[in-house]
């Protein structure tokens, strides 16, 4: 009897591409397996919830934060009750960072690490070294080069609620802690919003109009602006004929005497609790998920992996110019974002105050209000 197989994940390469590899391989493997990738922007993603996607689709590619709502509506397969404890318990022992551990919450695993992610710096090796300039190293070190018009701040919103959390954990603080009538502390709150503006201000206005990906693009095609100091990782601008020029990334600058830390991206694989074909769909993202495949045909197809054995291997890492072996320390130590439910709909409303406190729009302790304020709308905090 043949099968098919319907899956759901984001439209770029890094998204698309590995995914439809796997599923290529999966199928010379299982001829009577089929299973069909469709795709859609992040923004398409964020606009249709995954209660819905998971009535539409056996597998879905999702984020971390979206596992409170996913336990707590059932909708996808709790996955220690349907793959071999072995299987899950190499997965944990091999997630680069917290990237397995995010998907698991009351006590189930919710959906399989595929692909790990963080904010990390990247920048034009070619042109740095003519220009004699060096990569930053300290946070002072950053601004003075942002004032010299070299580097590019990638300013989306979304990305700028990213920062925040990880500036607060840099200013000794970690968002969402015992308090919850409050995201984080004023002073270390304050502090945080303050110190994305001060590198906001040193670059150019047009990093608000840029989410990652166009970053990396803008860093890939012109000379000027040619290092950016985080944005989220994506390994393929370090792959040779991927864009306009190669891309080398690496950690983030130190601040307060340690190197600032990032908030933890990635992607999981889950298996939709309506799916007519739970067997099926369970042994394919048994094998997205799988240590050899990581290393191989989804590294290979333009995937980023979080299976360490992928991000130790020498022949990954030499067709990414060492993306993974270098920023590895730096994604080790992402902070994980909340995952209660109703998360989702808080990190939609949430870079609107956050943003214009770095735009200087409002006072970063108006923002951080108005961030509490919302905080406590959602009981399940």
């Amino acid at each position: 009897m043949s099968i098919t197989l319907r899956g759901i994940t984001w439209d770029h390469a890094r998204g698309y591409a590995p995914m439809a590899a796997t599923a290529a391989r999966w199928r010379e493997l299982h001829p009577e397996v089929e299973v069909v990738w469709e795709k859609r922007s992040l923004q398409a993603f964020a606009d249709e919830s995954i209660a819905s996607l998971s009535q539409r689709f056996d597998l879905l590619v999702v984020d971390h934060p979206s596992m409170g709502e996913a336990a707590a509506h059932g909708l996808f397969l709790p996955l220690e009750r349907h793959l071999p404890a072995a299987f899950l318990r190499d997965q944990a022992d091999h997630s680069v960072g917290a990237s397995h551990a995010s998907y698991e919450i009351n006590g189930s695993q919710w959906a399989l690490a595929i692909d790990a992610a963080a904010p990390i710096a990247g920048w034009r090796e070619d042109v740095l070294a003519a220009a004699g300039e060096r990569v930053p190293a300290t946070w002072e070190e950053l601004i003075a080069l942002a004032r010299r018009g070299r580097v590019a701040f990638c300013g989306w919103p979304i990305d700028c609620l990213m920062y925040f959390y990880a500036f607060c954990v840099n200013e000794g603080e970690a968002p969402f802690g015992p308090d919850k009538s409050r995201v984080v502390s004023e002073k270390v709150g304050v502090a945080a919003l303050r110190a994305i503006k001060e590198l906001a201000d040193a670059c150019a206005p047009e990093g608000f109009q840029r989410n990652p990906i166009r970053t990396w693009e803008w860093l890939a095609t012109q000379d000027r602006e040619v290092y950016c100091p985080f944005a989220y990782g994506y390994s393929n601008y370090a792959r040779e004929g991927f864009a306009g020029h190669r891309l080398k990334f690496g950690g983030l600058v130190m601040r307060n005497g340690r190197p600032l830390t990032c908030t933890l991206g990635g992607t999981g694989l889950a298996v939709s609790a309506r799916t007519r074909h739970a067997a099926a769909a369970l042994a394919y993202a048994q094998f997205v998920a799988d240590g050899a495949t990581q290393a191989g045909v989804y590294a290979t197809g333009g995937g980023q992996p979080a299976h360490r054995r992928a991000w130790e291997d020498a022949t990954v890492n030499r067709l990414t110019g060492d993306f993974f072996r270098d920023t590895r320390a730096t994604i080790e130590n992402a902070y994980m974002r909340p995952r209660f439910d109703g998360y989702i709909d808080f990190q939609v409303k949430a870079p609107a105050p956050v943003t214009a406190a770095v735009k200087g729009e409002i006072s970063p302790a108006e923002a951080l209000d108005r961030l509490n304020a919302l905080y406590r709308e959602y009981p399940a905090r």
